[in-house]
C-alpha cells in the first residue's frame, strides 16, 4: 500500500495482567518465585540427566528436551513480564516484539511434537519391549528431537515472517502481557487475511499430527496393557504412562482453554489471565510431573549425593 511508510509503528505499548499499582509487587513476587522454580526445576532436571548414566534412556533424553524447551519457553515470557511490573510504562520494540513472538513459537511447537515424540517411545516400550534398543536407537530418538525442533522454527519463521507485511497504523497498545499472536493481529490495520489461512493451516497441522501420534500410541498401549493377565503388571504398565499423560493433559489442557475460548471471554481480558497457567506454570509442572514418585529420578539424585559425600 502507498500508504504504509505512514503507518510504521517502531515500539509496542504492554498492558500487562494488571494496571493497578498496587497489585504489581505482589504480582512481582509471586512470578519472580515462579520463574525461580521454574529455572531451578529444568537445569536441575537436564543436569541430573546428563550426569546420571542412569537415566541415560531415550525416554530420559525426552524429557530433557522437554526441560530445555520448558526453560526456554518460560524464558522467552517472564523476563519481560517481571520488568514490567517495576516500570512505569511496559514498552517493547517492533522487532524485540517479532523476536518474543518467533521464539514463543519455536518452543510452543516443539513442545507438540516432543510429547508426540514421547508417546512414541511409550509405546515401542510397551507394545515392542524386545524391539525397545533397536527401534530407538540413538539415531531415531536424536532424529526425532531433532526434528522437532527443526519443524518449530520453519513454522515460527513462515508466521512471523508474514507478521512483518501486517501494518499497524497508530495502534500500539497490546492488551497482554507479552507478544502474542491474536492480541497483534487484532491491532492490524492492514488486510490479514493470508496470515489467518496460514496461522489455520500451520496450526492445525501442528496440532492435529501430534494429538493424532499420542491417541494412536495409547490406544495401542491400553490394547496391550488389558492383555496382561496380572494385575500387577497392568499397574506397572500404566504407571510406565502416566507422568507422560499428566504432562500431554495439562499442556494440551491448558492450551485449549487459553486458545479456544469464546470472543466473549476474550473480550473480557479472561483469556490474558488464563494464558498465564500455559506460559509459566507449566514450564514449571513438567519437572515435578518427571520427578515426583519416580524412582529412576529419586536413584539418580540418591546416587549423586553419595558421590559428594565421599568427594
Amino acid at each position: 500500500m502507498a500508504a504504509g511508510n505512514h503507518c510504521t509503528v517502531t515500539e509496542f505499548f504492554l498492558v500487562g495482567l494488571s494496571e493497578k499499582p498496587e497489585f504489581q509487587l505482589p504480582l512481582f513476587l509471586l512470578f519472580l518465585g515462579i520463574y525461580l522454580i521454574t529455572v531451578t526445576g529444568n537445569v536441575g532436571m537436564i543436569t541430573l540427566i546428563g550426569l546420571s548414566s542412569h537415566l541415560h534412556t531415550p525416554m530420559y533424553f525426552f524429557v530433557r528436551s522437554l526441560s530445555f524447551i520448558d526453560f526456554c519457553q518460560s524464558t522467552v515470557v517472564i523476563p519481560k513480564m517481571l520488568m514490567s511490573f517495576l516500570t512505569e510504562k511496559n514498552i517493547i520494540s517492533y522487532s524485540g516484539c517479532m523476536v518474543q513472538l518467533y521464539f514463543f513459537f519455536i518452543f510452543g511447537i516443539a513442545e507438540c511434537y516432543t510429547l508426540a515424540a514421547m508417546a512414541y517411545d511409550r509405546y515401542v516400550a510397551i507394545c515392542n519391549p524386545l524391539l525397545y534398543n533397536v527401534t530407538m536407537s540413538y539415531q531415531i530418538y536424536n532424529s526425532l528431537i531433532s526434528g522437532s525442533y527443526i519443524f518449530a522454527v520453519v513454522c515460527s519463521s513462515l508466521i512471523t515472517g508474514f507478521m512483518f507485511r501486517i501494518q499497524f497504523c497508530n495502534l500500539d497498545v497490546i492488551n497482554h502481557y507479552f507478544c502474542d499472536l491474536l492480541p497483534l493481529l487484532n491491532l492490524a490495520s492492514s488486510n490479514i487475511y493470508i496470515n489467518e489461512i496460514l496461522i489455520l493451516v500451520i496450526a492445525t497441522l501442528n496440532v492435529f499430527i501430534p494429538v493424532m501420534t499420542i491417541i494412536t500410541s495409547y490406544i495401542f498401549i491400553i490394547a496391550t496393557i488389558l492383555y496382561i493377565h496380572s494385575s500387577e503388571g497392568k499397574f506397572k504398565g500404566f504407571s510406565t504412562c502416566s507422568t507422560h499423560i499428566s504432562a500431554v493433559a495439562i499442556f494440551y489442557g491448558s492450551g485449549a482453554f487459553t486458545y479456544l475460548q469464546p470472543s466473549l471471554l476474550n473480550s473480557m481480558g479472561q483469556a490474558k489471565v488464563s494464558s498465564v497457567f500455559c506460559t509459566t506454570v507449566v514450564p514449571m509442572l513438567n519437572p515435578f510431573i518427571y520427578s515426583l514418585r519416580n524412582k529412576d529420578v529419586s536413584f539418580a539424585l540418591k546416587k549423586i549425593f553419595e558421590r559428594k559425600k565421599f568427594m
